[in-house]
């Protein structure tokens, strides 16, 4: 079991504990900002579990029915954790409207307080941890969890000033206006990371800083070849497809040409683990004279 899968089952166990602490804290004090916030734990465990099952579908090797991997699933799991937010979110402002219409008593146990404020310390630690292996590993199911869990810390820390608020002031109407913008937030998150995600599935290029460095990298291990053109790329999970026409003097032998491009796939590789590169050779009169110019 490799690193990025052992986080993501990790998720689970946290949720299942962060979300016991936020329960237990809503029960001690009947407050529906509190209920908001361990609703939002709750689809953290169900986004933990989908991120698990695309980790674990995307590192299956191609088939005949899946030629280039199954490295998508991860974006339709980051889509399905962006679906479960918008419907935590709804759940909560449902919540809100009993509660504004349906008059109720807090109860400001320091007990429950306290559980939910430790949720939020564990929560902040997890999802910190997560989003930098989401990074090293390019995992955009892990970087969708981490992303929704630190959401759900902001949303721990409004509470609990919403909580203090309505101690201070007496003014018990902040409890449901407090979980009605925390469920407006959870829901302008939930599709934020559905647009994103829909931009994977619709094979968006890899952002300009790295295309940029894939140009020098041609560059710099192109010797021999003319120039490269028609560059694309596109990220499917933590893979990024590259693929470009590279142009070399029409005289040069094909185990020469091919050489020239082996290097080139080695040098992108080296610096972008993972990367799946594919070039087509063409002679100096298909050149466009435009593009990557060969060092």
């Amino acid at each position: 079991m490799d690193q990025s899968m052992r986080f993501a089952l990790g998720s689970i166990v946290i949720g299942i504990l962060v979300l016991a602490l936020k329960y237990f804290a809503y029960v001690m004090t009947g407050s529906i900002a509190f209920y908001s916030d361990a609703l939002e734990s709750s689809i953290n465990i169900a986004s933990a579990c989908a991120a698990a099952g695309a980790l674990y579908l995307a590192r299956k090797p191609a088939d005949q029915n899946h030629p280039y991997g199954h490295y998508k699933v991860e974006y339709f799991a980051a889509v399905l954790e962006g679906v479960l937010i918008v419907l935590a979110a709804i759940l909560i402002l449902r919540k809100v409207y009993m509660g504004l219409t349906e008059p109720y008593e807090l109860d400001f146990s320091i007990e429950g307080i306290a559980l939910n404020f430790l949720s939020s310390v564990i929560n902040c630690v997890w999802a910190m941890a997560l989003m930098r292996i989401g990074k090293v590993h390019r995992s955009p199911a892990l970087q969708a969890d981490a992303r929704h869990i630190l959401t759900d810390v902001y949303t721990s820390v409004g509470v609990l000033v919403g909580i203090a608020l309505v101690w201070a002031t007496g003014w018990q109407m902040f409890d449901p206006i407090l979980a009605g913008i925390v469920a407006l937030n959870i829901m302008w998150s939930g599709w934020k990371l559905m647009r994103e995600s829909v931009g994977g599935l619709m094979d968006e290029a890899a952002p300009e800083e790295e295309q940029i460095a894939i140009r020098a990298l041609i560059s710099k291990f192109g010797d021999g070849a003319l120039e490269a053109h028609d560059l694309r790329t596109r990220h499917a999970g933590h893979v990024t497809f590259v693929d470009f026409h590279l142009v070399v003097p029409g005289e040069m032998s094909v185990l020469d040409a091919h050489a020239i491009c082996d290097r080139i796939e080695e040098g992108i590789a080296d610096k972008m683990p993972g990367a799946r590169v594919t070039i087509h050779v063409e002679p100096e009169n298909h050149a466009k004279h435009s593009g990557i110019v060969v060092l």
